[in-house]
């Protein structure tokens, strides 16, 4: 259950830094993806009057049929969105030293780009299609359309 003054919350539009790793867990055979995405930002020193690309690498896991779509269709370098949520873990490793990390679990990925490689697949899950395609339609065509005054979008 949620709280009601609380929310957590992460979208994420930037380029994968390799292709993704798809495992199986043992237990239940469910899949798991991990992979990482670079975020840039442009970052201007006043003193200097220079501006410098600050980049900022994230980890992301995605798990079940979202993590074997993104181990079919996430290349190095494509850009995506994800939508997905903050997941601190710890463990420790064979030294017995206490670790931890951060990572966006995706609930949500949308591949992003140029025309020809986002009409290469079809968005996965379902809810990635907006309201007004279906899956079955390319991404960025829409039919209908009314009177000149109706913006489509």
């Amino acid at each position: 259950m949620r709280d009601v003054n609380s929310l957590n919350k992460v979208i994420l539009i930037g380029r994968l830094g390799g292709k993704p790793d798809l495992r199986y867990l043992p237990q239940n055979q469910r899949a798991i993806a991990r992979f990482s995405i670079a975020t840039n930002e442009r970052v201007f020193n006043p003193t200097t009057n220079e501006s410098k690309i600050r980049v900022e690498w994230h980890r992301v896991i995605a798990w079940g049929k979202l993590g074997e779509f993104c181990e079919k269709f996430l290349t190095q370098g494509k850009q995506v969105l994800i939508e997905g949520k903050l997941r601190t873990r710890s463990w420790q490793d064979r030294d017995g030293n206490k670790r931890s990390t951060t990572e966006i679990e995706a609930q949500n990925i949308i591949l992003l780009g140029k025309r020809e490689e986002v009409a290469e697949v079809e968005p996965f899950p379902a809810e990635t299609a907006s309201a007004e395609t279906s899956i079955d339609e390319e991404p960025g065509v829409q039919e209908g359309g009314g009177g000149d005054d109706e913006v489509p979008f």
